[in-house]
């Protein structure tokens, strides 16, 4: 679990301030990652205004098949009633994996906003064809971090994604 105070938004934000907002939550994220050795990939998982918990992959941190930045973010949320996933906001640097994003559907949360999702785009049409609601706000930043990994990291990336490095 998350022991550190999570931020709050400022008051008086439009949605889409609060939805930049929060995402610069999962870039912060993804940022640590990156500088861990790892993949930099974040999330922020949003209650009611109320940030629930932060994430990063940390696959490589932890030598784990399934720590991906979604997944640790939901994780580090600890137990919650299904009426706080069902009216929750996941924030993620990058469209999510099947895995993430069966995650996701499993606890019924009704909207994520994606960073990017030029780099990997696989389960899109998936979410949305289970009435999840995406937003893609192709954040220059997201993309940039995909972009220094996929060129720096090439191993990383095409042992998570199942390519042959």
């Amino acid at each position: 679990m998350t022991t550190v105070p999570l931020p709050s938004a400022p008051p008086g934000l439009s949605p889409e301030e609060l939805d930049r907002f929060h995402l610069g939550l999962a870039i912060e994220q993804a940022r640590i990652g990156w500088e861990e050795g790892g993949v930099p990939i974040g999330a922020a998982l949003v209650s009611g205004g109320r940030v629930l918990a932060v994430g990063r992959n940390r696959r490589v941190q932890m030598g784990s098949p399934i720590r991906h930045g979604e997944t640790d973010c939901i994780d580090n949320a600890g137990r919650q009633p299904a009426s706080v996933y069902r009216s929750s906001v996941l924030y993620t640097t990058l469209s999510p994996c099947f895995m993430c994003a069966g995650t996701a559907l499993l606890y019924e949360i009704p909207r994520i906003v994606i960073g990017e999702n030029r780099t990997f785009q696989a389960s899109e049409e998936l979410l949305r064809s289970h009435g999840v609601e995406l937003t893609v706000l192709d954040d220059a930043e997201c993309v940039e971090l995909m972009r220094r990994m996929v060129s720096e990291r090439p191993e990383i990336w095409n042992e998570d994604i199942g390519e042959e490095a």
